[in-house]
């Protein structure tokens, strides 16, 4: 594990906002010259801080209008139960993110989809049918006023 200071979390703050921020104006932004911010990106890279660089997509743009948060709990609580929900849900172009939490659920999940006609589809015809979920319950996002998933 590497010892972050606050340049290096400066750094991340940065690289945060704009994975695709060069160098130079990295080191300028976190006031380290060129060199010495980049070998310390390197080091962050190598430590596993930095685990890889994303494109934040805009739903909207991609005809996605509707997004939910959804709990599912499962009616068995065993591994193979987990494993057999969680590999559908990682063949579910639909869900965006798959948690397994704790509480009164197994699983908290992002769903975003065209509209809610399509949320109904996905709810009725892939999660409702797993033999391993007994329990759905929809949260509908209307808004999200601080988001910063990369």
């Amino acid at each position: 594990m590497i010892k972050i200071d606050e340049k290096d979390r400066q750094i991340l703050r940065e690289l945060g906002r704009d994975g695709r921020v060069s160098n130079l104006e990295l080191a300028d932004r976190v006031s380290l010259s060129p060199s010495a911010c980049l070998r310390r990106v390197q080091a962050l890279e190598k430590a596993g801080a930095i685990s890889g660089y994303r494109a934040v997509l805009n739903p909207a743009a991609l005809g996605i209008g509707f997004t939910a948060m959804v709990t599912v709990g499962l009616n068995e609580h065993s591994k193979a139960a987990q494993e057999a929900f969680e590999a559908a849900m990682i063949r579910a172009p639909q869900v965006r993110e798959c948690h397994n939490i704790t509480g009164n659920v197994e699983y908290l999940l992002r769903v975003e989809v065209e509209d809610l006609s399509a949320y109904k589809q996905f709810h009725t015809d892939r999660l409702g049918a797993l033999p391993q979920v007994a329990t759905i319950q929809t949260h509908v996002l209307m808004a999200s006023p601080k988001d910063e998933r990369a």
